[in-house]
């Protein structure tokens, strides 16, 4: 049931899976920045859609 690689914690500050992976940090780096725009101008969407309603 536990299949962690790691078998000691000692000492252990932080485990990345894209560490070693430029590519891996980019690509987690550009999905992180996509979902903060599209969750951003979506909220904006709504908030000009519910004040223009309200005039």
């Amino acid at each position: 049931m536990f299949s962690s690689p790691i078998s000691s914690w000692d000492n252990v500050a932080a485990y990345f899976t894209f560490s070693d992976s430029p590519m891996g940090m980019a690509i987690s780096l550009a999905a992180a920045v996509g979902i903060y725009l599209y969750l951003n101008i979506s909220i904006m969407k709504h908030e000009k859609d519910a004040f223009d309603k309200h005039k």
